[in-house]
């Protein structure tokens, strides 16, 4: 791997970001699975999310997400309102893990414009552990987006807490905005991925080009591997004494 270009010291140290950054991956996965369980279990999940007197609420919300306007509907909010303080408590755990992914992916789409700004180019025969590091936080990040995108009621846990928040509070959340388009964006997961990993292709190409030699060489059928006695021991008796060396592991 090269760096042509650097901006910053800081920027270097992308080996040691790649491993923080898979390890919240890792876990931030675990708690969107367990979220996704949980809200589609009835057992499980909030009451409130089925009790008749919020249909209307909810129902609008879904509608108008990621628009959360109190004052001018405050009508449709009142039976949010008598509920505001139970809604807050048993949805905040759910918000707040929707927050968490927001600051990640900013994170993992950060590391990646920064080490395709500095020209880094990845190869898995010259730097094993960086390019698996680097392949793995792309797969992590995608099964992110797209486990996020099969969340059923995410639109209903966020906006009720939302909106929960702004009548306690006579204010929007914070994170809200920027986490209400991050939902609408990744809608459809596959184009906005798409669009997000496009600005670093140049990375991440190289990273899958230097699999093409070692990928092709693990994946030959069997057929193939009989055909040139790649793992017979008698066809070539007196190499057996001698280690294969070659860059996949396979014996030649």
């Amino acid at each position: 791997m090269s760096y042509k270009t650097v901006a910053d010291s800081s920027q270097l140290k992308f080996a040691e970001k790649l491993v923080i950054l898979n390890d919240r991956a890792v876990g931030m996965l675990t708690r969107i699975y367990n979220m996704k369980k949980a809200c589609a279990d009835p057992k499980s999940q909030p009451q409130f999310l089925n009790d008749k007197t919020l249909e209307s609420a909810i129902s609008y919300i879904v509608k108008r997400f990621p628009v959360i306007d109190i004052k001018r509907n405050s009508t449709v909010y009142s039976s949010i309102n008598d509920m505001k303080g139970n809604i807050i408590k048993k949805l905040s755990l759910y918000y707040y893990t929707f927050v968490d992914l927001l600051d990640l992916k900013d994170a993992i789409l950060q590391l990646f414009t920064a080490m395709d700004a500095n020209q880094c180019r990845l190869n898995i025969n010259q730097n094993l552990d960086l390019t698996t590091s680097f392949l793995n936080l792309v797969v992590n990040f995608c099964s992110l987006m797209i486990l996020l995108s099969r969340v059923e009621d995410r639109k209903t846990v966020l906006g009720l807490y939302a909106a929960a928040y702004d009548i306690l509070h006579t204010g929007s959340e914070t994170s809200f905005p920027r986490l209400g388009q991050m939902i609408v964006d990744y809608e459809q997961p596959f184009k906005k991925l798409s669009e997000d990993l496009g600005l670093s292709y140049r990375v991440i190409s190289s990273a899958l080009e230097s699999l093409k030699e070692t990928y092709f060489r693990r994946n030959i059928s069997a057929e193939q591997q009989r055909d040139s006695a790649m793992i017979s021991l008698t066809a070539n008796p007196r190499h057996m004494l001698y280690a294969a060396q070659t860059n996949t592991g396979l014996p030649r």
